[in-house]
């Protein structure tokens, strides 16, 4: 059967759509792995960030609206990459969710610009910008400032590195006002 050559072609644009697409996709999660403008990650010891982190305090988004008691687990993989597992406990329907992704280092190993991807090929950036030197609290951003954290060895921080760690965000850049402090184990860290 003879087909005029503008027909015959035509299965090959969805097959170039699609791959423009994944292409770009591919894209956005590379430049979703940056550090932010201005931003400086912080050199530190894998092996001591390692272990069991509370969630003090987030700016929140969907992956983690609403829940409480909020942790991250990290342990080193056979392969050299990071296990990484988030944890929280959803109170509306008393039940806890859990992710578990992986993280690779952007650059060296000994600074903290780090990789961390849920969903497959996508990645998105983890940047540890403040760390206390006993490794007792961490102060992590994304891609953007618009994702931030503050991490603790305990569920509760002193009000003192609370507020050392406020003002640090701010003169970085994060929207205090969008902070919220997490509700850990029955107690919440100030009342925020």
């Amino acid at each position: 059967m003879f087909l005029p050559p503008s027909l015959r072609r035509r299965p090959a644009l969805p097959l170039a759509l699609g791959a423009a697409a994944l292409l770009s996709l591919l894209a956005l999660s590379a430049c979703a792995t940056r550090v932010p403008q201005g931003i400086e990650p912080v050199s530190f010891d894998l092996d001591r960030y390692a272990g069991h982190w509370y969630e003090v305090a987030r700016i929140d988004h969907r992956f983690e609206k609403g829940l409480v008691r909020t942790s991250a687990h990290y342990s080193r993989n056979p392969d050299g990459t990071i296990r990484v597992v988030n944890r929280g406990f959803d109170p509306k329907r008393q039940q806890w969710k859990e992710s578990v992704g992986k993280a690779r280092f952007v650059g060296e190993p000994t600074q903290a610009a780090l990789k961390v991807s849920f969903f497959g090929p996508f990645y998105g950036g983890y940047n540890v910008v403040a760390l206390d030197p006993k490794y007792q609290w961490a102060m992590v951003v994304g891609s953007s400032l618009d994702y931030f954290w503050i991490l603790s060895r305990t569920p509760v921080l002193a009000e003192n590195v609370q507020q050392q760690l406020l003002l640090q965000a701010r003169n970085l850049g994060v929207d205090e006002q969008q902070v919220l402090w997490v509700l850990q184990d029955g107690a919440n860290t100030t009342g925020r």
